[in-house]
């Protein structure tokens, strides 16, 4: 075997094994009880897998299978230190952050998310980040107000 052949090789399992940092959102990590279980567990499932890859013989191979969840570790160890737990909301008077609020949009489509932490948040299982347009828009509304986002009108009609 070179030389030459050897470092490409070497080279090429740095590349696999160095991976960047997950982006780490700008701004207050704010999160609810739930948000703040969800990234405790994901941190626990990480630093799992990351364990168990130390465990495998080859140098090479251990280098691969230990990047991925080395680096949702570092994520997930970030995101717990900077968390910022918020309480459920007092009320139902205005929308805030883990509301869950409906609302209708111009074209009669009625839509309902809970506004929660970034982490947390998958539209497709009825969470919106507080960041998001929609939920910026709507924060601080009250029942029956309307908010303006991406040029249409979305009027509030329940907060839970």
């Amino acid at each position: 075997m070179s030389v030459a052949f050897t470092k490409e090789e070497s080279a090429e399992t740095a590349s696999e094994t160095m991976l960047p940092d997950r982006p780490v959102p700008e701004g207050p990590n704010l999160v609810t009880a739930n948000g703040l279980a969800a990234l405790e567990r994901q941190q626990a499932e990480a630093r799992a897998a990351y364990e168990a890859a130390l465990e495998i013989e080859d140098v090479n191979e251990k280098r691969r299978q230990a990047a991925n969840p080395f680096r949702d570790l570092r994520y997930f160890t970030e995101r717990l230190r900077t968390a910022q737990l918020v309480p459920p909301p007092e009320g139902t008077d205005v929308v805030a952050f883990g509301s869950t609020v409906t609302f209708e949009r111009e074209d009669g489509r009625v839509q309902t998310y809970r506004i929660v932490g970034e982490d947390e948040a998958d539209p497709r299982q009825g969470s919106i980040s507080f960041t998001s347009p929609m939920a910026r828009a709507l924060i601080g509304k009250a029942l029956g107000e309307v908010a303006e986002v991406a040029g249409g009108e979305v009027e509030v009609t329940g907060i839970a």
